[in-house]
């Protein structure tokens, strides 16, 4: 169990934005942090100095932020959508449901658990709700207990979400 690693799954949208982040980190803001170090330096005294202090700070938020990115890449799966049924709820779908108990249309985005963002409607694959529609179709109705209580939703469409489509910007 000690070696088991734990894979996340990511939309390709999700993925690029991680190594986009790692990338600008490595590439622009460490140069950024060593600049602002090297110029606190020139300040004297380091045992006094407010900005030395601050650099190294942010130096370190800097460098553990790219070992975590790193660490989420190394264990990053990419779906590929070639091989899923578009017609059938998973990750990376959109998901427009009739939730009962609200007696409204809601949509949701399906995404990887690093990706959630509820406020704009992307949840996540392990999500309570998200678990729930994996496999699902149109027409479906689901059951989803949640702190909440149990919600109920009819699966009105499911599509490719619209981000997932191109590959390149």
């Amino acid at each position: 169990m000690e070696n088991e690693e734990k894979v996340t799954m990511y939309t390709a949208e999700g993925y690029k934005a991680l190594v986009d982040e790692l990338s600008y980190l490595k590439q622009t803001k460490l140069e950024e942090v060593k600049r602002s170090l090297a110029e606190a330096r020139s300040f004297g005294d380091l045992s006094e100095n407010s900005e030395y202090d601050e650099a190294k700070n942010e130096q370190a938020k800097v460098v553990a932020r790219i070992a975590e990115l790193e660490e989420l890449i190394n264990h990053a799966k990419v779906i590929d959508e070639s091989e899923i049924r578009a017609d059938v709820v998973n990750l990376g779908s959109t998901v427009k449901v009739l939730d009962y108990d609200l007696d409204e249309e809601v949509e949701y985005n399906l995404v990887g658990t690093n990706e959630a963002n509820p406020l704009l409607g992307k949840i996540s694959d392990q999500s309570p709700i998200g678990n729930a529609m994996l496999g699902a179709v149109v027409g479906d109705e689901i059951s989803v207990d949640t702190p909440a209580g149990t919600l109920k939703f009819k699966i009105l469409s499911v599509q490719r979400s619209k981000s997932n489509f191109t590959n390149e910007d």
